[in-house]
């Protein structure tokens, strides 16, 4: 018998739980531990910040569903991970020890080294259904008295779509709402230059960002370092391709969400040998810690170096594309493990997103993720606001019946037939 745990319970920890159960042999025992328990579907909370969606909307009570599945649910969370002694403690002293352990965690939101910046300080986010509930309930404030909006990400963040997604919701909104002549809106990045993305571009991102940035009215600042948040003012350094400073900007707000740089959680966060610096979990090629072997790690908590050098520090992100073939390859690793056979299994880390416009998106392929690469591409168009939809209604009714399956591949891939749409433009 072999104690399989999964430590994590979102979008990487719930795939991985439903993808390992079918590998698991009759005598082993799968456990999940997660903070609460219920799902939500994080691409979604950019449209609850604007009152688009519900939390319920896109919430999964996991409960049931991991049940079926075999699995004992944990929900108190982790306090620390001791890979010396094959064990995850509990929040509450309790300890679940493991044959095999995937890191599932995603990151901690690193809003403390900016002083201002956070829910907890003077932006909005929108990482967390909760704080995008308080992103719409600010929102809401702010449409009665419109006035300057800032959005963006900032020095050492490794997630950029969601900001460009926000930023051309809010300005889809409103316009709805026939506020939007009242608003100036400026978007700061740490990224070298728009549609940079942590990737170095895609196909040309960067042309079709600026793009409907001009025609939206949105001026931009990159590389960006944010000095700090106080009094409804961000603070923002502007530097030169050499890092020295080049220009400092004041820029007041009614309303702001800026994305934080990612850290690893403190249960692993300078644990000797399994972590980088900063937190994140050291893996070889088959998602396996080097210097523990039984220790997997998947998604967002995986270290990943940057794309190159830019003057202001950018991070990779982890697509779902991504996230879904890390889940799948280091399932089949457990089970050959499980099988006295050694794993063999290697992620393929590519990249098909859709990025939301409010009424319209960006659709980009990079296979693989880090260049060079051999599929290059980006399309804009409405489709890809629709498409975006569809998946959602998709993948949640997916993971609320529990099924394993390329949810990604599955949808981006054949459904949206996306190598057609590229051979006919």
């Amino acid at each position: 018998m072999a104690e399989i745990v999964v430590l994590g319970a979102g979008l990487g920890g719930t795939l991985m739980a439903y993808e390992v159960a079918a590998q698991l042999r009759p005598q082993d025992r799968l456990t999940v531990i997660g903070q609460g328990g219920t799902y939500h579907f994080v691409p979604s909370n950019p449209w609850v910040a604007v009152g688009w969606r519900r939390r319920p909307d896109i919430e999964v009570d996991l409960v049931p569903v991991l049940k079926k599945k075999g699995a004992t649910f944990l929900t108190q969370g982790a306090a620390r991970v001791h890979p010396t002694e094959k064990r995850v403690e509990l929040t509450d002293g309790a300890s679940v020890p493991y044959d095999y352990l995937v890191i599932a965690t995603g990151p901690d939101l690193a809003f403390d080294e900016i002083p201002g910046l956070g829910p907890q300080g003077e932006t909005q986010s929108v990482c967390h259904v909760e704080h995008a509930q308080d992103a719409h309930a600010a929102f809401e404030t702010f449409c009665a008295n419109p006035g300057p909006i800032v959005v963006g990400a900032v020095q050492g963040a490794s997630c950029f779509g969601p900001a460009y997604e926000f930023a051309f919701i809010l300005d889809t909104e409103l316009r709805k709402r026939k506020i939007r002549d009242r608003v100036k809106m400026t978007f700061v990045t740490a990224e070298p230059y728009i549609g940079h993305l942590g990737l170095d571009g895609v196909g040309d991102t960067k042309g079709l960002m600026e793009s409907e940035f001009r025609n939206r009215h949105i001026s931009w600042i990159t590389n960006a370092k944010v000095q700090g948040v106080a009094d409804k003012v961000m603070t923002v350094e502007e530097v030169n391709e050499d890092g020295s400073p080049r220009k400092t900007h004041t820029l007041p707000f009614g309303y702001s969400m800026m994305l934080p740089a990612f850290r690893g959680v403190p249960a692993v966060r300078g644990v000797d040998k399994l972590t980088n610096p900063r937190g994140f979990i050291l893996i070889d090629e088959f998602q396996r810690n080097p210097t523990y072997p039984d220790v997997f790690a998947i998604g967002v908590c995986v270290a990943i170096p940057p794309t190159g050098p830019t003057p202001v520090p950018v991070g990779v992100p982890k697509t779902g594309f991504m996230i879904e073939s890390m889940v799948t390859a280091t399932a089949h690793n457990i089970g050959a493990l499980l099988r006295g056979e050694q794993p063999k299994a290697r992620a393929t880390w590519n990249a098909v997103c859709l990025a939301d416009f409010g009424d319209s998106g960006v659709a980009f392929v990079a296979q693989p993720q880090i260049p060079p690469r051999n599929v290059n591409w980006a399309s804009k168009g409405a489709w890809v606001h629709l498409a975006k939809v569809g998946f959602e209604k998709y993948f949640l009714r997916k993971v609320r019946s529990g099924e394993s399956e390329p949810f990604y591949e599955r949808f981006l891939m054949r459904q949206l037939n996306i190598e057609k749409l590229k051979a006919n433009e």
